[in-house]
C-alpha cells in the first residue's frame, strides 16, 4: 500500500510520468481497431441477439425440477414445434425459462404438455405468456430520446462549466466510444440484448462523464496556473493532469467494478437471475472502457484539439526556446 501511494505521490508531482499526450496516436488507433472490430463482427455474425421484449414471442417457464439440462428443454419444444427456435436459460436452483418465436394458443398449450411430460412435472407448474414486441419498442423509443436529451444537455453544461466547446466536444466523442464499444461487445459474443441491458448502457454514460469531468477540472486547473513564465508547453500540462488524476481513476474504477462484478456473479451463476445478470454486465463492460477512455482518448483529444490555436502554439514555441536557451547556457 505504501509503495502504491509513493507511486501515485510520483505521479502527482511529475517525478515519475507517463508519456500519455504525446502517444495519442497509438491510443486512436487501438480505439479505431476496436471500433471495427465491434461493428464489422457482429455483421458477420448477423446482426444482435435481441431479447424477446424486442422481437416478441412465446415464454414458457419451469419450476420446481432438479432438472436444468437446456438441451433437454430445448428438445422437448422441437419435438412439438420444430421451428420453434427455442432459447433456454436456468432461473435459480429448480427453474427453467424457454423463450420461443410466436406460438399459436394451441402450439402453446401442446408445448405446455410437452414440457412437463418431459420433466415429468404438473402441468400447473409449466406457465405459458406471450410477450408482444411493442413493449420493447417503447423502451427502445425512450433511451434513445433519454440518450439524445442527456448528451445535449451535457454538452451544454460541460461547455458552460470549462468555458470551451472543445472539452465538451472530447468528451461526447469519449462517451460515443463507449457506447459503441461496450454495445459491440454484446454483438461480438452474441450476447442477448433486453431492455436491462439498454438500462446499464444508459447508466455507463454518467459513469464516463463523471470521471472525464474529474480528469478536465485537473486539466483546467493546471493549464490556468500556466502563465507566461511556464515551463511547460500546453499538452505537458495536460499530460501532467491526467498522471495526477490516473490513481484516482484507478482506485474509483476498482471500486465501482468489484461490486458490479460481485452483483454479475451473483446474477449469473447463483440466482440465476437474467435482470442481475444483464444489466451488471454492460455496467461491468461499460466501467472497464469509461475508465480507459477518460485517460486514453478524451484527455488527448482535448489536447489534440487545442493543438492548433495560436495562442497554443505561440506558448509552446516560447516554451521550446527557453529550453534551448538554457541548454545553451550550460
Amino acid at each position: 500500500m505504501a509503495s502504491f501511494s509513493q507511486f501515485g505521490n510520483d505521479l502527482y508531482t511529475g517525478k515519475r510520468s507517463y508519456n500519455i499526450i504525446g502517444r495519442r496516436r497509438i491510443w486512436y488507433s487501438i480505439a479505431a481497431v476496436l471500433i471495427l472490430i465491434v461493428v464489422i463482427v457482429p455483421i458477420l455474425r448477423g446482426g444482435f441477439v435481441f431479447g424477446i421484449e424486442f422481437v416478441g414471442g412465446s415464454q414458457f417457464e419451469i419450476s420446481n425440477t432438479s432438472n436444468l439440462s437446456q438441451p433437454f428443454a430445448a428438445s422437448a419444444v422441437t419435438s412439438v414445434v420444430p421451428n420453434a427456435n427455442p432459447r433456454v436459460t436456468t432461473v435459480g436452483t429448480n427453474s427453467v425459462r424457454i423463450q420461443t418465436d410466436q406460438l399459436t394458443s394451441s402450439q402453446s398449450s401442446n408445448v405446455q404438455d410437452a414440457l412437463a411430460k418431459a420433466y415429468n412435472i404438473k402441468r400447473s407448474d409449466v406457465t405459458a405468456s406471450f410477450i408482444g414486441a411493442t413493449w420493447g419498442q417503447d423502451i427502445t423509443r425512450q433511451a434513445l430520446t433519454g440518450l439524445i436529451v442527456f448528451v445535449v444537455l451535457a454538452a451544454i453544461v460541460m461547455a458552460l462549466y470549462f468555458r470551451t466547446w472543445k472539452m465538451s466536444l472530447a468528451a461526447l466523442i469519449a462517451l460515443m466510444h463507449d457506447l459503441i464499444l461496450t454495445a459491440g461487445v454484446y454483438g461480438v459474443f452474441h450476447i442477448e440484448v433486453t431492455p436491462a441491458a439498454v438500462i446499464g448502457f444508459l447508466t455507463i454514460l454518467g459513469y464516463s462523464l463523471y470521471d472525464t469531468v474529474v480528469v478536465f477540472d485537473k486539466i483546467r486547473e493546471n493549464t490556468s496556473e500556466d502563465g507566461a513564465e511556464s515551463r511547460r508547453t500546453f499538452a505537458e500540462s495536460v499530460n501532467l493532469a491526467v498522471n495526477q488524476t490516473l490513481v484516482r481513476s484507478i482506485n474509483t474504477s476498482v471500486v465501482a467494478i468489484l461490486p458490479v462484478g460481485a452483483i454479475l456473479f451473483i446474477g449469473a451463476f447463483v440466482l440465476g437471475a437474467g435482470t442481475l445478470r444483464d444489466i451488471s454486465l454492460a455496467l461491468f463492460i461499460g466501467i472497464i472502457v469509461g475508465t480507459y477512455s477518460t485517460i486514453f482518448i478524451a484527455a488527448p483529444l482535448y489536447a489534440h484539439l487545442r493543438s492548433g490555436e495560436e495562442a497554443i502554439k505561440k506558448r509552446d514555441k516560447r516554451t521550446a526556446a527557453t529550453r534551448q536557451a538554457s541548454i545553451a547556457n550550460q
